[in-house]
């Protein structure tokens, strides 16, 4: 097995897990939860958070090193630089739900807290952006948008 099919394979691995641990954050989230269902989703925010660094860090090595594609191919087509504008854009709508999520799982595991509205809507708007990644890396793979 070569070594760009393991990285494209950890990378796809990994953006299955993006996706199921945010559809589980948004499936799990209700307008009042206990400290402990907090806590449940910190600890899928933390498969989230170590799935995107994994992404991160093979999408880096598929891009920038000596794997598959010339880094032209990427570096030159828009719709490239529109899809890491998505990921970097959905990794700050990111932070407030999670530092929400650290700083509440802590205490009494019964006592109630109330979810900020805020909450659901950047966890939905993270899961709209992350469904649109796909079709651009589809149009990519089709030539689309490179320029010469």
């Amino acid at each position: 097995m070569s070594i760009e099919i393991l990285l494209r394979y950890v990378h796809f691995i990994s953006i299955f897990t993006i996706v199921g641990a945010l559809v589980s954050e948004h499936l799990l989230l209700k307008k009042t939860m206990t400290r402990f269902e907090i806590g449940r989703l910190a600890k899928i925010d933390g498969i989230y958070g170590l799935a995107v660094l994994v992404l991160l860090a093979v999408g880096l090595t598929l891009w920038l090193g000596a794997y598959g594609k010339p880094t032209e191919f990427y570096s030159n087509n828009p719709l490239f630089h529109t899809k890491l504008t998505l990921f970097i854009v959905i990794g700050i709508l990111s932070i407030y739900p999670t530092v929400f999520f650290i700083k509440n799982k802590n205490g009494d595991s019964e006592e109630i807290k109330k979810i900020p509205n805020i909450i659901f809507w950047m966890v939905r708007l993270e899961l709209l952006l992350l469904f649109v990644i796909p079709l651009l890396a589809g149009l990519m793979a089709k030539g689309i948008g490179i320029m010469d």
